[in-house]
């Protein structure tokens, strides 16, 4: 249905209530051309809980390994937690000479 501003200006209310009853939008016209739709809000969930069911797709095993060998288990990444005593001072900051 379309509706030129001026009788929307002048209907705004109803228009609304007639919406909100039948479901169905109103186009806006100024000067013929579109400018605005009214469109009914969608429906809201009573519960946010479990609003996402069937929303998400599980594709293969989440579970089970990937065959990979860890890095912490075969000893990889060993040399990255070593302290390093590279460059360090002593406490008080100066450099001994």
């Amino acid at each position: 249905m379309n509706i030129p501003a001026a009788v929307f200006k002048a209907e705004c209310l109803k228009l609304m209530d007639e919406v909100a009853r039948t479901g169905q939008a109103i186009v806006i016209t100024k000067h013929g051309k579109p400018i605005a739709q009214l469109t009914p809000m969608p429906a809201q969930p009573e519960s946010l809980f479990g609003y996402m069911k069937d929303t998400l797709v599980i594709k293969g095993d989440i579970v089970g390994s990937v065959h990979e060998e860890w890095s912490a288990l075969s000893g990889d990444e060993d040399k990255l937690y070593e302290p390093s005593t590279k460059g360090t001072r002593p406490r008080g900051g100066k450099k001994r000479k």
